[in-house]
């Protein structure tokens, strides 16, 4: 099984995944993450990040399918070298959903049921980032302002989706939170409940796609490993801190905590400020 998260996270998306592939009793590692680019002359053109979950030959056809599309689309606009713009963006998610209609149509009518989804993160040329997730039918649901978040696979039924209402994850209220550690807290979190997905191992399996202001382009990455070390261990010490919090509401009023972690706030963000 697997569990994939889309984050809107400022200009851009965070896409994490675990490593573990399940094949009935038998589990083994692999990535889930597909990053798309082009390389034009001397330059790498950043396009998006593709994930999936389900059927592992429908996520790489779905893969290559989605490639063609950007290709086909950077041949049409000629020499100029860009990112879609938010219009254009649109019509490549259109091309993508036809071509994928048609083609768990034409499984379904030789009684093939597609298990499928697969997730699509990117960046327009003015800077907006877009998140799709394409269902088994290969229909489009745009998520990027409602609820600003995706989730794929069997981990998001066994933690995913509690963690993030629990912590009451939006877009607007997420910008300031550290955008290596929350995926990984997620991932390592559900990975101790549900043995078909596994702890957060690999630093390429997180890819962050943004709008970089400083260089007006878009731009993406895999975590890198300095990151990957302070987000496991700050993990760690979340994990401790919410169970000690847990615990002083045990024996303190949970209305007298609140207050303290009023003050507590109010304290850091005029530092901040």
């Amino acid at each position: 099984m697997t569990l994939i998260m889309a984050l809107v996270w400022g200009l851009g998306v965070v896409v994490t995944a675990d490593t573990r592939a399940t094949a009935g009793p038998i589990y083994g590692e692999e990535r889930k993450i597909y990053p798309i680019y082009l390389n034009i002359g001397d330059e790498e053109l950043d396009l998006a990040v593709v994930a999936g979950a389900g059927d592992s030959a429908l996520i790489k056809q779905g893969v290559q399918l989605i490639r063609r599309v950007y290709i086909e689309w950077s041949k049409e606009l000629g020499n100029e070298v860009r990112n879609p713009t938010e219009d254009e963006s649109l019509r490549i998610v259109e091309r993508i959903e036809r071509a994928l209609i048609e083609r768990y149509a034409l499984l379904r009518n030789v009684g093939i049921n597609p298990s499928v989804e697969i997730l699509l993160a990117t960046v327009t040329h003015e800077g907006k980032p877009l998140l799709y997730v394409f269902d088994s039918r290969g229909i489009a649901n745009p998520m990027h302002e409602v609820p600003g978040y995706a989730i794929l696979g069997a981990g998001r039924i066994t933690g995913a989706q509690l963690l993030l209402s629990l912590l009451g994850y939006d877009p607007e209220r997420a910008a300031s939170w550290d955008h290596s550690v929350f995926p990984v807290f997620v991932i390592d979190m559900v990975s101790q409940v549900d043995p078909t997905v596994s702890s957060f191992t690999d630093p390429q399996s997180s890819v962050y796609i943004r709008y970089d202001v400083k260089a007006r382009k878009v731009v993406m990455g895999p975590m890198k490993i300095e990151s990957f070390k302070e987000a496991k261990e700050a993990v760690g010490k979340r994990v401790k801190a919410i169970r000690k919090l847990w615990e002083l509401m045990e024996i303190a009023s949970e209305d007298e905590v609140l207050g303290y972690l009023e003050e507590l706030m109010k304290k850091y963000t005029k530092r901040v400020r």
